[in-house]
This record gives C-alpha cells, sequence and structure tokens, in this order.
C-alpha cells in the first residue's frame, strides 16, 4: 500500500502535512479526503495549538512528542511537522492509523 499523500518519507523520519483548526469543540484528529487534520480546543497563542497538535498526534500514534518538530506554518493552520524516526517504521504505523481511522 502507498503512503497517504500527507506523508513524505526522508532520510531520518518522515514529515507531515496537516490542517490545524485551534479553539475547536473537541480535540479530535481525522483525514477529510487526502488531507490530515487536527482540531485543538486550545486557541493560537504563544505556541500554545502547535504543544497541543503535537500531544495529539503522539498519544493518536504512541509516539514521544520529542520526535515531533514543527518545521513549517508555525504561526499558520496548514503546518509540516517532521517526525524522527525509521521512515518505514513510521510510514507503516501513521498508514495503519488511516486505514483504521479513515
Amino acid at each position: 500500500m502507498s503512503d497517504p499523500s500527507f506523508l513524505h518519507r526522508g532520510s531520518s523520519g518522515v514529515t507531515i502535512e496537516l490542517r490545524v483548526q485551534p479553539r475547536a469543540r473537541r480535540t479530535a484528529l481525522e483525514t477529510s479526503g487526502e488531507a490530515l487534520k487536527a482540531a485543538v480546543t486550545v486557541p493560537p497563542e504563544d505556541g500554545k495549538a502547535n504543544d497541543a497538535v503535537i500531544a495529539l498526534l503522539a498519544g493518536e500514534w504512541r509516539l514521544p512528542k520529542s520526535s515531533f518538530t514543527v518545521i513549517k506554518g508555525a504561526t499558520a493552520r496548514s503546518k509540516t511537522l517532521r517526525v524522527s524516526g525509521e521512515p518505514a517504521t513510521l510510514a507503516a504505523l501513521i498508514g495503519g492509523w488511516v486505514r483504521d481511522h479513515g
């Protein structure tokens, strides 16, 4: 199976492209078509929404928060995050999550 369109493999991990909705009614992670969407209840102030997104992804995918880094879009709704680790392992883990929750 091919990787989800929001996931790109690199040499030291993967990058994830997602759309964030701050100040949502509830925290949720979902796929919508080919996109990954994260809703968090905190406001986009002082990096709080970024921290909440990382906590959400880490919890859903059972990865340490320290493996996530926002590399693009720190103050925007559209973000790119790097997930450090073995690319094939991460792609399989995230791809499996997409199949289970898609």
